[in-house]
């Protein structure tokens, strides 16, 4: 077994159980392994947490790339419109619900959740960048700005405000 051959069925697991208060124990069981081979191959918890979460940060954008149109949104609101309609989408729906596991961690004071959702922001940052409109004047203060629409907007929804989003989304227009 290696690091490769045990984060798809780890992510898996965790994809379908949530990630909140998970020990190495149910991971190395859902890998088919011992949790001690779980240290052997990631160090300690915080270890298998950070490659677990940037395994599933790149899997995520593998998924929004997929989803999402070839061609680059004309501006920032088309750029919105288009990431919040895709990670809406039935197929991503587990990233979003494991996204919520992970804050939650990270504000309860989970410092192995807050470091590894940092570094997770970091990735999702970057890849917004990459995929500002072309002519956009500013992609890198372009994209901390959709980044900070995109999330607020993901967790109005996800609590059943999504007409404040939609409501936002209509101000940013005009």
């Amino acid at each position: 077994m290696t690091r490769e051959t045990l984060l798809p069925a780890m992510a898996a697991h965790v994809l379908e159980h949530g990630i909140a208060g998970v020990s190495l124990r149910p991971l190395a069981k859902a890998a088919g392994t011992s949790d001690r081979m779980l240290i052997y191959h990631f160090g300690n918890r915080q270890g298998a947490i950070d490659a677990l979460l940037d395994y599933l940060a790149k899997l995520y954008e593998t998924g929004l790339e997929a989803a999402l149109p070839a061609k680059r949104a004309r501006n920032r609101r088309e750029t919105v419109r288009q990431i919040l309609e895709v990670t809406a989408a039935d197929e991503l729906r587990p990233f979003m619900r494991l996204w919520w596991d992970v804050v939650a961690a990270a504000a309860s004071g989970d410092e192995t959740f807050r470091k590894s959702a940092a570094s997770t922001m970091g990735l999702l940052l970057d890849w917004l960048e990459a995929h500002m409109p072309e002519d956009d004047p500013d992609p890198r203060g372009g994209a901390r700005l959709l980044l900070t629409f995109i999330e607020g907007s993901q967790m109005l929804d996800a609590v059943g405000r999504a007409d404040i989003a939609e409501a936002g989304l209509a101000a940013l227009e005009g």
